[in-house]
């Protein structure tokens, strides 16, 4: 097993119950990058970093006839998305595959290399290696697909002793705000000939990204 993989069961295995009912409330924006991927019927969705699959439930219910992929490095987390599958009667719709975010197999894990749309919710802040799970994301983006991201923004507008406890709770739960995200994001998509639309959310807790490939 990885190291990443190590790190995110602990993780899991430390915080469990606070883990998933705080991802609950707190993950401001979610709904918002859910509903913007309009997923029609054929549609293949990948999402990176899903956790114990609160959004794979999500986005099988908004859009009933997307194929649904689901990848994270923790198998204790996977094993729990499983069992949400099931009791949600989704396991025939949602695969799920063990993978690190910088280098999975997409075409190994799923049997399919490119994915018509990538999303990644809250999960860069959880990734040491944030810029190269970005830069994955986007190698697995099918022509004219498109990468959604919603995580924590700088916080720029929010008061400062706010933004300041709200950053030392996250730290209990080794969740650091990438506060370049942004402009990683740009740059990158600059470099594959992409258009990138980058929005703040709620005062700056939240940025919400598109990355979109041309056909």
């Amino acid at each position: 097993m990885s190291d990443a993989a190590q790190l995110m069961d602990r993780m899991y295995r430390r915080q469990r119950h606070t883990y998933d009912l705080s991802r609950k409330f707190y993950l401001l924006g979610r709904d918002e990058a859910i509903a913007g991927l309009h997923a029609g019927p054929g549609v293949s969705v990948l999402e990176i970093g899903c956790g114990t699959g609160r959004n794979l439930v999500k986005l099988a219910r908004a859009y009933p006839g997307a194929h649904l992929f689901g990848l994270d490095v923790s198998r204790e987390m996977l094993a729990s998305a499983a069992a949400a599958m099931a009791g949600a009667g989704l396991s025939a719709r949602v695969a799920l595959g063990q993978g690190d975010a910088t280098a999975f197999d997409s075409a190994g894990l799923f049997g399919r290399a490119r994915f018509d749309r990538v999303m990644i919710s809250y999960a860069l802040s959880m990734i040491p290696p944030w810029r190269e799970a970005l830069e994955r994301a986007l190698e697995v983006l099918a022509p004219g697909g498109s990468l959604h991201l919603v995580d924590f923004g700088p916080g720029a507008g929010l008061p400062g002793p706010f933004r300041t406890g709200l950053r030392r709770w996250l730290a209990a739960f080794d969740v650091t705000p990438r506060d370049d995200l942004g402009a990683a994001l740009e740059a990158l998509s600059a470099e594959r000939g992409l258009t990138c639309k980058i929005e703040t959310r709620f005062r700056g807790y939240a940025v919400l990204a598109v990355a979109r490939s041309r056909t």
